[in-house]
């Protein structure tokens, strides 16, 4: 195929809702760019974009889609996302990638959730996007209700450029406000015909006219000038403010297809292909040293992978786009986040599964390598020499979590390597393998997203699995001072084992004072402080051991075994068998043997002193606490909190946001099992919400009790 330059390359993202037409568009979009000879259908299960098993039995896109068409000696990548918000994580890879999101709207539903949730990551990302008005040949096709749920909900920057003469069916005719023309279609859709707007239609495209032209006006200061001059703009004049307003988030224009029936879509492509922005027209995006990273199509080469996929016969596949210079085949690269060599033996550029080889790919372009040995989604490639990385695709903080396991304990190694393959291909569900747990924890962004999960592991890795509540990382801890001393003495002929170690403990809080004065056995001691050593905990929180020993009464080579002791059982605690955490040991008498006293001896006196003082001194359970956002519809505000406090949560604020409500809340997560789906029964799936821990909060008695029970009986199980 051609290869275009920087200025001839144009990228979308299509967003929607599920069922919006998405993939519809991308098929006519496809076709009439002669990528492919007839166009597929989604009952059918033959379109180019929905190709994987999953999608076609579904009947719904659930990975992003990286496709390409030519138009009027340009081409347009085109990555079809999914709709449902459990895999935001393939809308936001695609918004990166892209330079203008194109969002299909429902004209039956108009504005639903998933469209205003695609819109709030186009905001997010300060991404252009287009409107496009989709299945206006439905017998409920209701133009002029769509594009006022639009303005209400979306943004009041809306401009029309297209409206239906004749929605519903037998829809074939737009006129378009831009050219002022009437577009009229043959039954099979595909080129328009262009004529005079009739008369019954004059008036209100004259209206919409005018409205396009003052949007366009107010987009650039030359252009108000020349509007305030002669009162209005010529069709250039008018395309110039179009795309600076476009570029810069301030006009959002609307279009109208029948993309079932290839109506519209021809005019769709050529708006893209003149008015879009390209590489180019958008601001720099930075690499990790703070610089800017401008689209130089002389200069280095550097690529982005924002995408990987393995594919049955082929393996791994990495998806990048061209942000400076260009590659060609056999280019040696080095990948800078992890310094290791790589060799583009191959480049591809991709309609669905269908890979066309290509020698080279500039600036601004999206293609495919394959069988690259160290490249993942998130690396920056480049010649030798650029020693940057871009700071890539933030993907959302997982929301749901499970536990997970095979069926057959010897699929258990073969489910370890399926899981890692699904986290290559979706980044957005995150694998941990909790030793603290004994489970394998997988996170995700909802229950319907781990669900699909399973349907790959058990379908097509052939790994039968269940999934299990997952069990709470509880803290443990202590909430005042307690004394003990352990002797550990062993004699079975020849050396034996002795060991005697004095301990106090107490609470640990950052920036406290170690004690020089403590009670012990009803008496005020003096406490000497000869050494301490802080000990940051791989699980949260510290350790803080302090050597008080005088009088030689326990050597120092004998106090790192106290310690390893003591750090044996900060992994076992005596209530939930947990981690425990922000505890002060003051190790300050001891006795020892000439010959019987070893390593050994002094780390089980350690170990059994700790145990003894932890019960005694008010052992208490901490839980992980998240901080939580929702953004929820304000009619469904007070059902949201109403939950939010059954859960023991504590809703911390509120702001409003565009018609919604911003709850601020910190909930224990205990408490958030399943919450998405419960989330989505409050409020007919219109409140989103993220999560992120924030602490860890100690138990109201009553959950203490109840969790120490279940241990209980969880351990007489075992």
């Amino acid at each position: 195929m051609k290869t275009y330059q920087a200025d001839q390359i144009k990228n979308i993202a299509l967003l929607g809702n599920s069922g919006s037409g998405k993939t519809t568009l991308a098929e006519a979009m496809l076709f009439n760019g002669g990528v492919i000879e007839r166009r597929g259908t989604i009952e059918a299960k033959n379109t180019v974009s929905d190709y994987r098993p999953i999608e076609q039995e579904n009947g719904n896109t659930i990975f992003s889609t990286v496709l390409y068409t030519e138009f009027q000696n340009k081409k347009i990548n085109i990555l079809d996302t999914p709709g449902l918000d459990d895999f935001s994580g393939g809308v936001i890879s695609s918004l990166f990638a892209t330079d203008t999101a194109v969002m299909t709207i429902n004209v039956q539903n108009g504005v639903e959730v998933g469209t205003e949730i695609h819109f709030r990551h186009t905001e997010k990302a300060n991404k252009p996007v287009i409107l496009v008005v989709n299945g206006l040949d439905h017998e409920k096709a209701h133009f002029e209700k769509a594009l006022e749920m639009m303005k209400e909900r979306l943004s009041s920057d809306i401009v029309v450029i297209q409206f239906p003469v004749n929605e519903g069916v037998g829809f074939n005719a737009i006129i378009d406000v831009l050219k002022m023309k009437m577009l009229r279609y043959a039954k099979d859709g595909g080129k328009a015909e262009v004529l005079d707007i009739p008369a019954a239609q004059a008036d209100r495209a004259e209206e919409l006219h005018s409205a396009l032209i003052e949007k366009a006006a107010e987009s650039d200061e030359s252009l108000m000038e020349i509007f305030f001059a002669n009162d209005t703009l010529s069709e250039d004049e008018i395309r110039k403010g179009i795309s600076k307003g476009l570029a810069s988030r301030g006009l959002i224009p609307v279009f109208c297809v029948s993309s079932k029936y290839n109506i519209g879509v021809d005019r769709l492509m050529e708006f893209i292909v003149n008015v879009a922005p390209s590489i180019a027209d958008m601001p720099p995006i930075k690499n990790t040293k703070g610089e800017e990273v401008k689209p130089n199509p002389a200069g280095h080469a550097a690529v982005y992978v924002f995408k990987s996929a393995i594919e049955e016969h082929i393996g791994e596949i990495n998806y990048f786009r061209v942000y400076s210079g260009k590659v060609h085949e056999n280019l040696d690269v080095v990948n800078n986040n992890n310094n290791t060599k790589e060799r583009l033996s191959q480049l591809y550029v991709c309609a669905g599964k269908n890979r066309t080889k290509v020698p080279e790919l500039h600036t601004g372009d999206i293609g495919a390598f394959v069988k690259l040995k160290n490249t993942k989604t998130g690396h920056t490639l480049a010649v030798p020499g650029n020693d940057w990385k871009l700071e890539g695709v933030q993907f959302p903080d997982p929301k749901y979590r499970t536990a997970i396991k095979a069926q057959s304990e010897s699929d258990d190694e073969k489910l370890g390597e399926s899981l890692n393959k699904i986290h290559l291909e979706d980044p957005t569900i995150i694998i941990e393998y909790s030793k603290e747990l004994k489970q394998i924890i997988v996170h995700g962004q909802g229950e319907y997203h781990l669900n699909i999960m399973k349907w790959h592991l058990d379908n097509l890795y052939k790994i039968p699995t269940s999934y299990h509540p997952p069990k709470i990382p509880y803290r443990e801890t202590i909430t005042k001072s307690a004394v003990a001393d352990y002797r550990h003495k062993k004699q079975s002929g020849g050396a034996g084992q002795f060991g005697e170690v004095h301990m106090i403990i107490e609470p640990y809080e950052e920036g406290s004072k170690e004690q020089t004065m403590m009670k012990i056995n009803g008496k005020d001691v003096k406490i000497a402080v000869r050494d301490k050593e802080e000990v940051s905990l791989p699980w949260g929180g510290k350790l803080v051991y302090v050597n008080s020993i005088v009088g030689g009464s326990i050597d120092a080579r004998f106090m790192p075994a106290i310690l390893k002791g003591i750090m044996e059982k900060m992994e076992i605690g005596p209530l939930t068998g947990s981690y425990a955490r922000d505890i002060r040991v003051y190790v300050y008498d001891g006795k020892m043997h000439p010959v019987d006293s070893n390593e050994i001896s002094f780390r089980l006196a350690g170990r059994n002193a700790f145990s003894t003082a932890f019960k005694n001194a008010g052992p208490k359970i901490l839980e992980p606490v998240y901080d939580v956002e929702i953004m929820v519809p304000s009619d469904r505000m007070g059902d949201v909190i109403s939950d939010l406090q059954g859960r023991r949560g504590m809703v911390l604020g509120m702001a409003s946001e565009k018609r919604f409500e911003v709850i601020k809340a910190k909930v224990p997560l205990a408490e958030m099992n399943k919450y998405s789906t419960a989330l989505s029964s409050i409020t007919g799936g219109r409140a989103v919400y993220t999560m992120k821990f924030a602490e860890y909060a100690q138990v109201p008695g009553d959950v203490q009790d109840a969790v120490i029970k279940a241990y209980s009986e969880e351990e007489e199980e075992e």
